[in-house]
C-alpha cells in the first residue's frame, strides 16, 4: 500500500468531526460547571466568609466533587458528552488526578495508586510551580513586590 492509498483509506475510515455541536456542548457544560462554582462562592460569601475564604472553599468543594464524580464513574460520562468543557474547570484537574489512581489501583497502593496518581496532572503541577518561581524572581528583580 502506498502512502497515497493509505491516506485515502484513513480518510474513508475516519469519522467526520461535528465541530460546531461539540463546541456548543463544551461551552454549555463548562459554563454550567463555572456557574456552579460562582454560586458556591456567592453562597459561602453570604454565609459570612470573606471573598478570599469563599473562593478557597469553592475550590476545595469543586475538587472534591470532581474526585467523587470521577470515582463514581459519572464524570467520565459527562466528559464523553461535553469534551473539553469538563477539562478546563478545576473539576477537570481533580479528574486528571483520580482517574489514573483508579486505573492503577490493582497494582497496589504504592506502586499503583500512589505512583501513577499524578501521571497526567504531574507535568501541569511542575510547570505551575516552575512558572510561579520564575514570576517571583522577575517581581523581586524589578522590585515590584
Amino acid at each position: 500500500m502506498t502512502n497515497k492509498e493509505y491516506a485515502e483509506y484513513v480518510k474513508k475510515k475516519t469519522p467526520n468531526s461535528k465541530l460546531i455541536p461539540n463546541m456548543i456542548k463544551a461551552f454549555l457544560v463548562g459554563g454550567i460547571i463555572c456557574c456552579v462554582g460562582q454560586g458556591l462562592i456567592d453562597g459561602l460569601g453570604a454565609a459570612g466568609l470573606s471573598k478570599e475564604n469563599a473562593a478557597t472553599g469553592e475550590s476545595i468543594i469543586m475538587v472534591l466533587a470532581g474526585a467523587l464524580l470521577t470515582g463514581a464513574g459519572i464524570y467520565d460520562n459527562i466528559a464523553k458528552f461535553a469534551g473539553a468543557g469538563t477539562l478546563v474547570p478545576i473539576t477537570g484537574f481533580a479528574n486528571s488526578v483520580v482517574s489514573p489512581a483508579l486505573e492503577f489501583k490493582t497494582e497496589g497502593y504504592i506502586t499503583g495508586t500512589a505512583a501513577k496518581m499524578f501521571i497526567i496532572a504531574g507535568p501541569v503541577i511542575v510547570f505551575g510551580i516552575a512558572s510561579s518561581i520564575v514570576y517571583g524572581i522577575i517581581l523581586v528583580l524589578f522590585k515590584l513586590v
